[in-house]
């Protein structure tokens, strides 16, 4: 059991690490406020969110799932889910602002992730070298993705009034449910496994719907933020394709 933990942690260390590397990047970017540059950002995040929804998400679902039912009710039950609980927020007058939001879904996003890479980790253990070198990709790959996901939670707060610190602070724990996922994972392997299309199918319910609802129509008031919506959803699209 301790193995499989230290496997699961290893493996999830370098997308972790990305994620950190990315939300740094507010300490170099997150100056600026005027809303042209604010727009351009909430265009990119829409567009990694997007595409990170399909590829690393809907895709792995559907082609993991014995039949349509547990990506299609699971993303339904990911959409419904995230209405029920901004209801629950708006009724007891705290209700998150949409920098907010993206975050938790990036966050509610890494965790399924963090479980494909931390299961990959543990199912190459003892196997063949093309199995194992087959979870080190995975590990990089996800981990290249993290770089513009842990950017698309720390830019949009700090814009959003939270200081560089705080805005760090929350890309850095976006990226930490990604060693939890890996580990949880790691001791439930049977159980995971069954249940992994519902969990990556809700998951891109909430990011599509956080996306669509606050960052798309935003960054399409401008022809630059819908510019970086495209650039940021063909980047995420070409990253997850190749690796």
């Amino acid at each position: 059991m301790v193995e499989k933990v230290w496997l699961a942690l290893r493996a999830t260390a370098f997308p972790l690490f990305c994620t950190v590397a990315g939300a740094g990047g507010v300490y170099v970017l997150g100056g600026g406020k005027k809303r042209g540059g604010e727009q351009v950002m909430n265009g990119f995040a829409a567009g990694v969110m997007l595409a990170a929804s399909f590829f690393s998400l809907l895709v792995p679902a559907v082609q993991g799932a014995a039949s349509w039912h547990a990506p299609t009710l699971g993303f339904a039950l990911g959409v419904a889910g995230l209405a029920a609980a901004e209801a629950g927020a708006a009724a007891l007058g705290h209700a998150a602002q949409s920098s907010c939001r993206a975050a938790m879904g990036i966050a509610l996003h890494n965790l399924p992730e963090g479980m494909v890479v931390g299961l990959a980790a543990v199912l190459a253990m003892g196997g063949s070298a093309e199995m194992k070198a087959g979870a080190a990709a995975l590990s990089v790959g996800i981990g290249l993705q993290n770089l513009p996901e842990g950017a698309a939670v720390s830019l949009p707060l700090h814009r959003a009034g939270q200081s560089r610190n705080k805005a760090f602070a929350a890309g850095v724990a976006s990226g930490l449910v990604e060693p939890v996922g890996g580990v949880i994972a790691a001791l439930l392997a049977g159980w995971v496994s069954a249940l992994m299309p519902w969990m990556l199918a809700g998951a891109a319910g909430v990011m599509v719907a956080i996306t669509l609802q606050d960052l798309v129509p935003d960054a399409v008031k401008t022809r630059w933020g819908a510019a970086a919506l495209w650039l940021g959803f063909v980047l995420m699209m070409a990253m997850d394709l190749a690796l």
